[in-house]
């Protein structure tokens, strides 16, 4: 077809994760950076990609153009303020009608919806589009898995489930994340070849061959130093790092994530953890350093004897690949996208879910062996590099999109899907 090699028109939908977002804060994390990533490397392949994203501030501009040389459409759709993901489910109509009036005015080639919300409002505005536009979508996360590991701590809407099951029957394709998201949507139901796995990716530039001895922000004080990254919320784990310490002696732990730049003074999570810190005379070894700066990250990660990424859950998980890229060897909970991206015994160590013995004993265990460590930090970086760069995600993806749109493209739409590039 023409349009593969003209290049394509991709709109991205992703209602709560702009890729304009500062990463580490509040419903700021790996989806922020998956978009951007991606978007990025369409681009540099010749693509052209608008995302539309909630506006969540008055005095942001209608649209921008990203650095990453895509364009960022912010959507009005319920009050132009931050308020949680979760939140946003009511404001979803509001969001298709935006994203049909656009998709009416300058028609794209295929449409890829980040997360549920996203999902929703990408169906429903292409099923009332004039010509087919394929929706792809990425869950980046599955509300059946959310709610088996958090139960009653799980604040989605109670149809989350149901519509989750409607948007991956009514998308041209779906592209998992991980192996285990396959498996959990051929349960709810989704026919078999509708779902692939589509990894993110890591940025290999920035994250390989980053000098530890850089770091600034904090000054190891003990022999031996983990590191752990995510947002400042119970199941990304933390706690389960901050249990495991009095059992790894000599060994600091930071912990990067929460609110704005180092500020956690006002944070209940961070309360939290400093008084079990305090609790198990550890409180002196624990550092909180709240949200740091995305380009502080490639020192901090390699300035760790280790990387420990201990959620419940974790439907895929970028830190680990940013570790390995970073020459950091890794401890992570065999949940999720992790058993996937972390091979036990090759490129890190995979331990149980909430079990701060078994984190304990493995952090031990590595800290009193640098030679394995040195063994998993030359498999991460080859495995990430043949496996995980954006460049080879993105190939994926539009070989995906590809397929979506030849499988729509009617006669006498296939000129309008040329005539972009």
């Amino acid at each position: 077809m023409m349009v593969d090699r003209r290049g394509l028109h991709i709109a991205f939908v992703s209602e709560h994760a702009s890729p304009l977002a500062e990463f580490g804060g509040p419903d700021a994390g790996g989806q922020n950076v998956h978009v951007d990533a991606l978007a990025r490397a369409l681009v540099a392949g010749g693509d052209r990609v608008t995302v539309f994203t909630r506006r969540d501030d008055p005095r942001l501009p209608d649209r921008v153009h990203a650095p990453g040389g895509y364009d960022v459409v912010h959507v009005p759709a319920g009050p132009p303020c931050r308020i949680p993901k979760d939140d946003i489910y009511p404001h979803v109509p509001d969001l298709a009608d935006v994203l049909e009036y656009e998709f009416a005015r300058d028609v794209p080639d295929v449409v890829h919806a980040h997360f549920w919300m996203s999902g929703l409002a990408a169906v429903l505005a292409a099923h009332a589009a004039r010509v087919p536009i394929p929706v792809v979508v990425t869950f980046h996360a599955l509300g059946i898995v959310k709610r088996a590991f958090l139960g009653d701590a799980d604040t989605s809407p109670p149809g989350r489930v149901a519509i989750e099951t409607v948007v991956a029957r009514h998308a041209a394709a779906v592209a998992a994340t991980c192996t285990d998201e396959v498996f959990t949507l051929a349960r709810m139901g989704l026919p078999a070849g509708r779902s692939t796995v589509i990894p993110c990716g890591v940025d290999l530039t920035a994250f390989t061959g980053a000098d530890p001895t850089s770091v600034n922000v904090a000054p190891r004080t003990r022999r031996h130093r983990i590191v752990s990254v995510g947002r400042l919320v119970p199941r990304k784990g933390f706690e389960v790092a901050v249990r495991a310490l009095p059992d790894i002696p000599d060994t600091e732990l930071l912990l990067v994530g929460g609110p704005a730049d180092g500020d956690v003074a006002d944070d209940p999570e961070a309360h939290r953890l400093d008084r079990i810190a305090a609790e198990l005379g550890v409180a002196d070894r624990v550092h909180l350093l709240g949200k740091l700066p995305r380009e502080a990250m490639p020192e901090v990660l390699a300035s760790a004897d280790l990387v420990a990424c201990v959620p419940w859950y974790e439907p895929f998980g970028i830190v680990p690949l940013e570790a390995m890229a970073s020459g950091t060897p890794v401890v992570a909970t065999a949940v999720g996208g992790l058993t996937d991206t972390v091979i036990d015994g090759v490129t890190g160590t995979l331990v149980p879910p909430r079990d701060p013995a078994a984190l304990a004993g493995a952090a031990r265990a590595l800290l009193d062996d640098p030679a394995q460590r040195s063994r998993y930090a030359a498999a991460g970086r080859r495995r990430v590099h043949e496996r995980y760069s954006w460049a080879r995600v993105a190939a994926e993806t539009r070989h995906l999109y590809i397929d979506v749109v030849g499988r729509q493209v009617r006669p006498g739409a296939a000129d309008r899907r040329t005539s972009h590039g």
